[in-house]
């Protein structure tokens, strides 16, 4: 196992475009770190760079302690799980498991060790006599880990494993996976474009922007404080809503109504005109259904309901609004970069699975108002974030981890 250091990383092409840019990032020994971000963000070339297939222009890649930016991939002792897996089809699960150790010429005994050490962790004991294809695409998967298991290696490398799997199936994977890593405690770097597996498998989470890292931080602190409109817009779904606001002193006007807020938000606003007002679609619910105690501390507001969505646990409302032209384009311009489908003039609202709120008829709803976020629509910079508050939230996550690794290695 080892830590990976990464100081000023660039990667330019031919064109001198930098599809990495000035990247730098301390992975501890034995995290999990996610490397999350649109396509094209530059999460998979930062990848490829660690294992050594792709040439650093410029800074130094240290790997447990030395510089690496000169060793080969294979000299630098590091297990790659690609997206098709890269599985061997004339092989067996064994001998596709046990072939890295083929290519290091270990003893047999060896060979038989490790790879039914693997295939137990794995539950592919009964499998190792078959073909690759004749497994399920879960089945595949574990046999490229098991590749990478028996190496010995000092770090795991994801190139987004699971987007060849259903829906289903892509959940059950992502638990083994977090199951895997904790009882193993191997340093772990995972690529993916899914912000769902960003927020269920990382420890820490480090979210792309064009090649620039916009924050790094613990999924629930990306979620809660996130420190810029690109992080708030890609974390999160349903994702996080933005209004247009103009500020009136110690309140905001928004298009649905006004939103009252305390001396520490109002003092950060104080003196900017139009804002953008992020909410998040469970910071809604049904007005009915809220207590008049809970009432005090919000804002509740009248609209009219465009469509509504009821998932059986769980519904959501789709109310549409009003918004100046420089935030329809702000809008436009952030969906394009989250590569995401247009960021709509409509607030996306999660409501009790009970409620009675229909489509086509208004409906009043209740806002909390102390967990509201708001941005500057030019820089995009959450002036009401607040840094001790999301440093706490990345240290309770680092202390609970440390548990959980330390009992799953019990458990072993």
């Amino acid at each position: 196992m080892a830590s990976i250091e990464m100081k000023n990383i660039v990667k330019k092409y031919g064109d001198g475009y930098p599809a990495v840019n000035d990247v730098s990032m301390d992975i501890a020994d034995g995290e999990f770190m996610i490397l999350v971000g649109p396509s094209g963000c530059g999460k998979s070339t930062l990848l490829r760079m660690i294992v050594g297939l792709e040439d650093i222009s410029s800074g130094d890649m240290v790997i447990g302690g030395s510089r690496v930016n000169d060793k080969a991939p294979r000299d630098r002792n590091l297990s790659m799980v690609f997206q098709n897996y890269a599985l061997y089809p004339h092989l067996s699960v064994f001998e596709n498991i046990a072939f890295p150790l083929r290519l290091a010429k270990a003893p047999e005994d060896e060979v038989t060790r490790k790879v039914e050490a693997a295939a137990q962790v794995l539950e592919l004991n009964e499998h190792l006599q078959r073909k690759p294809a004749n497994l399920s695409g879960g089945q595949r998967q574990r046999v490229a880990m098991g590749r990478a298991i028996v190496r010995d290696a000092d770090a795991f490398l994801f190139d987004e494993p699971l987007s060849n799997l259903d829906a289903k199936l892509r959940g059950q994977m992502r638990t083994e996976i977090a199951r895997l890593q904790r009882r193993l405690g191997i340093t772990t770097v995972y690529v993916t474009h899914d912000q769902t597996e960003a927020m269920t498998l990382g420890d820490r989470v480090c979210v792309l922007r064009k090649g620039v890292i916009q924050q790094v931080a613990s999924p629930r602190e990306l979620y809660e404080q996130p420190v810029n409109l690109f992080v708030a817009g890609f974390i999160g779904s349903p994702p996080m809503n933005f209004l247009p606001a103009t500020v009136k002193g110690s309140s905001l006007e928004t298009p649905f109504g006004t939103i009252e807020l305390d001396a520490a938000r109002a003092e950060k606003v104080a003196g900017r005109d139009l804002v953008l007002v992020g909410i998040r679609p469970e910071y809604f619910e049904d007005a009915s259904l809220v207590d008049d105690a809970k009432k005090h501390v919000g804002s509740t507001f009248t609209a009219k309901v465009d469509v509504t969505e009821w998932l059986g646990d769980s519904q959501f409302a789709y109310i549409p609004y009003d918004a100046p032209a420089e935030v329809e384009t702000k809008l436009k311009e952030l969906s394009a970069e989250l590569d995401a489908d247009q960021l709509r003039t409509q607030a996306i609202v999660s409501i009790d699975s009970t409620s009675r709120i229909r489509e086509g008829r208004e409906a009043e709803f209740w806002l909390d108002a102390r967990k509201i976020h708001v941005f500057d629509p030019e820089s995009g910079e959450n002036l009401t974030r607040d840094p001790e508050a999301g440093a706490e939230l990345t240290r309770i996550a680092a202390e609970d981890r440390a548990e959980q690794v330390a009992q799953a290695r019990g458990d072993a």
